[in-house]
């Protein structure tokens, strides 16, 4: 029956061929058939003829399977090995996006740097200003000084010189005499000596008397020789002082024309400054906007000093209250707070603070050329630079120093809540706590935080407000 199934299976494949001849795919399928077949013929013969062959078959599927095991790793490994040349082609890439980055980074560090330049350069006038008033105030001081000590130096020399020619007059007298008497002693020794003179003759007397007027001739002698010698030597000494003062007197004016000239740049500085402000729109809105901040915390300011003066009063009544009062005490004072007393009663009787002409009224201002609108807390008065600065009031000297925007300010309290500044000082005369007669001096006009060269600025406030100073001092003329 075996046989019989094989023959059948056999027949089966002869009708499929010879029913598609011309089908290339029915070809294969019918030769895989086939061979379906014929190995399922050959398994039939071979379970007929023994394990032998059965062995044979097993080493052939072996051999089969292996040979699928080597082409699927050959497929395996072709696919592998474009990803590892596109690692390969991509390890480039990477280095450069590396390289960009580094550049990246770079010019990011080097923008960041010049940003940094550019907020220094664009740095607040008013500081810049400030910056430069300092550094002329300190040469224009180390100018006065070394002027000071040539004037000093000179002086020295003036008096070394009148010295030298008194004590040249001196040691020429003194030649004199010394040759009067060397010329004397030469014709006596020529003579012989002083023994014959001393024994010429008999007498005692004359010869003791002889020997005291030789004893006093000596005497004087040995002291024209000594007044000689001082004289000779104060006079090498002055010289010599002399000298060192003249050389110290070169140096001092080498170093004074170092500083002027220093002091001339920082000058050419500050009108470089000044006249971008005034030239150009953007240095002066820049200006306009940092007076106006310094303005307002020049009112912060005195609002603090205030507050401290307040609490500093309230602590004294507080120590006040705890002290018993005197036997006998004068009455007190009026306050300055109380109507009809203090400064607040000498409206329009002020003295000035210095004598010139008002360049700058209080109030709302308008600048001419770039139409910027500001207001003025206080007056500019044109005055000569040094002219003394006079306080309007007695009162306590309140702040002493630099202020920006304002230069060297001078503040002082005249009580009641009144308070009186002056601005663009050159040299302040009192010190924090000093007090004030009216019309004491404290400071010299200056150009010191000023934009227009030599003034004095002046306010007046009361209670930290603004007041127009044109109605507190006196009328002119």
């Amino acid at each position: 029956m075996r046989g019989d199934r094989g023959s059948s299976a056999g027949l089966a494949v002869v009708k499929q061929s010879q029913a598609r001849p011309d089908d290339e795919f029915g070809s294969r399928r019918m030769t895989a058939r086939s061979s379906a077949g014929m190995a399922g013929a050959a398994m039939l013969e071979g379970g007929r003829r023994g394990p032998l062959r059965l062995a044979r078959a097993g080493a052939r599927h072996a051999m089969t399977r292996l040979a699928l095991t080597a082409v699927i790793g050959l497929l395996t490994l072709t696919a592998a090995t474009p990803a590892l040349g596109q690692k390969r082609v991509k390890a480039p890439d990477l280095g450069e996006k590396q390289r960009d980055l580094r550049e990246t980074q770079k010019r990011l560090g080097e923008e960041r740097a010049k940003a940094a330049d550019a907020r220094k350069r664009e740095a607040g006038l008013l500081a810049e200003l400030e910056t430069i008033d300092r550094r002329l105030t300190e040469k224009r001081r180390q100018v006065a000084n070394l002027d000071a000590r040539i004037q000093k130096a000179q002086s020295d020399i003036a008096g070394l010189q009148g010295d030298i020619g008194r004590l040249q007059g001196q040691q020429t007298g003194q030649e004199e005499a010394l040759g009067r008497r060397l010329r004397a002693l030469y014709k006596l020794q020529v003579q012989g000596g002083v023994l014959p003179l001393l024994f010429s003759g008999d007498d005692p007397l004359v010869q003791a008397t002889q020997l005291r007027h030789l004893t006093t001739l000596a005497t004087v002698d040995a002291r024209l020789i000594r007044e000689y010698r001082v004289t000779s030597e104060g006079l090498a000494e002055r010289k010599a002082r002399l000298e060192a003062r003249q050389r110290e007197l070169g140096a001092l004016r080498a170093e004074a024309e170092a500083e002027r000239a220093e002091a001339d740049r920082e000058a050419a500085k500050r009108l470089s400054l000044l006249a971008r402000v005034k030239d150009e729109r953007a240095y002066h809105d820049r200006m306009v906007g940092e007076l106006s901040e310094a303005s307002r915390r020049l009112e912060a300011f005195i609002r603090d000093l205030q507050e401290k003066q307040r609490r500093l009063a309230e602590e004294k009544q507080r120590r006040l209250a705890k002290v018993p009062p005197p036997a006998r005490s004068r009455p007190a004072p009026p306050a300055d707070g109380v109507p009809g007393t203090g400064f607040g009663a000498l409206r329009g009787r002020l003295l000035w603070p210095a004598q010139g002409r008002v360049v700058g009224e209080y109030g709302a201002q308008i600048h001419p050329r770039f139409g910027t609108k500001t207001f003025r807390n206080g007056i500019d008065i044109d005055v000569a630079e040094g002219t003394n600065i006079v306080a309007v009031y007695g009162g306590q000297v309140l702040y002493t120093g630099w202020f920006r925007g304002y230069g060297n300010l001078i503040i002082v309290d005249h009580g009641g809540n009144y308070y009186t500044l002056y601005a663009h000082a050159a040299e302040v005369k009192v010190r924090e706590g000093d007090e004030v007669k009216q019309g004491q001096t404290i400071g010299t006009v200056g150009d010191t935080g000023s934009l227009q060269g030599a003034r004095l600025y002046f306010e007046v406030r009361h209670e930290g407000k603004s007041q127009d100073p044109a109605q507190w001092l006196q009328p002119r003329g």
